[in-house]
């Protein structure tokens, strides 16, 4: 996949137009519609978006983001999509639906078909939509798809909806809407390594600041390293029995690992909160705790 960060004319298209934060499985239909029409056609494929959330040039405020740029990028890949193009949203925010229909996807790309999803908006004070889109396809000469709300346990997925699960630890939900395992990836850095000297050395990695905070506690997870899957428990907060710092720390301690992996790169995937943070009165009480965390994820 290409990665397009300016305006260049890339013809006869299948676009996929949204932010995707997530690619959630209701964003993963847009996309792969857009994907099988191209397939089927002889055509290229667009996912078409932007460097950063629109709030963050309208309310000065990004969102809590599920993905980072990188990791959004990846999971855009995987779906077999031929160009990501981020916009820089500011260049084109003073347009009316109508001109960034006729002066940006159509000038630029020439589609031959557009997909959305159900609650797609844009242009100027969200002028266009699904109808827009719809009324305006003989005019401009593509096929418009509009994807229907997909759900889950009845609920319709969305990323807010899954950015509420997470805040809430409730790793299951978050999951099944996002079709894949809610995961932090990085350079394992060096800690105090106190985890160390009690027994439990663990792998930390640096939490993405622009993504959602999970709640301070111990999960059952997956950690996937060198093309291998683990079993690990991770702590994500402050230590509050071995530091009275307000620095929050992932330290992951991988079941049945004894590798030296400072500075290599890790991936770790959620699955469960075991439990809430808290302060215990002594190291041996943290350790019982800590061995306790494993069985429970091991289960």
């Amino acid at each position: 996949m290409q990665i397009i960060k300016d305006l260049k004319k890339i013809t006869d298209l299948s676009l996929a137009l949204g932010f995707f934060d997530g690619v959630h499985k209701g964003h993963q239909a847009v996309i792969k519609n857009a994907v099988n029409f191209a397939k089927d056609n002889g055509l290229m494929s667009a996912v078409v978006t932007f460097s950063n959330h629109p709030h963050c040039y309208f309310y000065d405020v990004a969102p809590k983001y599920i993905l980072t740029s990188d990791e959004r990028a990846k999971h855009i890949a995987e779906l077999g999509v031929d160009y990501l193009i981020e916009l820089d949203f500011e260049s084109i925010s003073g347009l009316t639906a109508e001109d960034y229909l006729k002066d940006v996807l159509v000038k630029y790309f020439m589609p031959r078909a557009i997909t959305t999803g159900w609650n797609h908006y844009f242009g100027y004070k969200k002028s266009g939509n699904v109808k827009f889109l719809a009324d305006n396809s003989k005019k401009f000469n593509y096929e418009y798809f509009e994807i229907s709300p997909q759900k889950e346990a009845s609920v319709n997925i969305s990323s807010t909806a899954i950015r509420n699960y997470l805040a809430k630890g409730e790793i299951a939900k978050a999951n099944s809407m996002l079709g894949y395992k809610f995961s932090i990836s990085g350079e394992v850095v060096k800690g105090k390594q106190l985890g160390r000297t009690i027994g439990f050395p663990t792998a930390n990695l640096i939490y993405p600041p622009e993504l959602i905070e999970l709640p301070f506690g111990a999960y059952a997870v997956n950690v996937k390293f060198s093309d291998r899957l683990f079993k690990g428990v991770t702590n994500f907060g402050i230590r509050p029995t071995v530091s009275d710092t307000k620095l929050t720390t992932l330290e992951t301690f991988i079941i049945d690992f004894d590798q030296d992996i400072y500075e290599k790169t890790i991936e770790v995937e959620f699955i469960k909160m075991i439990r809430p943070e808290k302060k215990f009165p002594s190291l041996d009480a943290l350790k019982t705790q800590i061995s306790l965390d494993i069985q429970t994820s091991l289960k």
